[in-house]
């Protein structure tokens, strides 16, 4: 027997989710229905599209145009931290390990689940270093096959610019196939002191 509309429409919803398969999707469906506080999902999600927007510097997460990072004055404004999702921006300050700036890419690449290159705020970085004259760029990707893809492509995208900040990626310390936004404050410290210059190789240039 099917689902009554609305219902089946519910579990498409949360079907869109990532890694929500059906039967998850149905369990959350089954729950909105029977729990009554349930019924403030809708308009919080309502609000939340509707009153945050992303920063046009750093495509952060805000109310307002400008976030408050990318407007502290007392920020090193030539140093970016570059992250995958704002979650990992909230990490990083909540261990106050970091006096810079951020870049936010939106996402890692992964092809098999259709993030593609051009999904990533990567060309916005590039714009953004070369107007603001950035001189180091750190690269704090999760320590996972995807997050040293992105890696690689931002500082492939850099070097086809023509621009030359420092590029710089976070510690090997970190525990491999992590997540940013789990890590201990002293894990993210040590990572973000030890990080290495990245540099293409001879083949990498040659193909860019």
């Amino acid at each position: 027997m099917a689902y009554p509309e609305p219902l089946e429409r519910l579990i498409e919803a949360f079907e869109r989710f990532p890694g929500v398969g059906r039967r998850t999707a149905e369990r959350l469906a089954f729950h909105a229905l029977r729990e009554p506080k349930a019924r403030e999902l809708g308009p919080a999600l309502e609000r939340a599209v509707r009153d945050t927007r992303l920063c046009r510097s750093c495509c952060n997460v805000t109310r307002v145009e400008t976030c408050e990072i990318c407007a502290d004055a007392e920020r090193d404004a030539l140093t970016l931290c570059v992250v995958e999702h704002p979650r990992d921006v909230e990490a990083i300050e909540r261990a106050r390990v970091f006096a810079g700036r951020y870049h936010v890419l939106m996402g890692a690449l992964n092809p098999s689940d259709g993030t593609e290159s051009t999904h990533l705020f990567v060309e916005r970085l590039v714009e953004r270093v070369r107007r603001e004259g950035t001189r180091e760029v750190i690269l704090a990707t999760d320590p996972d096959a995807e997050g040293e893809a992105t890696a690689r492509l931002v500082l492939e995208a850099l070097h086809s610019a023509g621009l030359a900040p420092r590029v710089t990626r976070m510690a090997r310390g970190l525990p491999a196939g992590s997540a940013i936004e789990y890590l201990h404050k002293g894990v993210l410290e040590d990572a973000l002191e030890g990080r290495v210059e990245l540099l293409l190789s001879r083949n990498d240039q040659r193909r860019g």
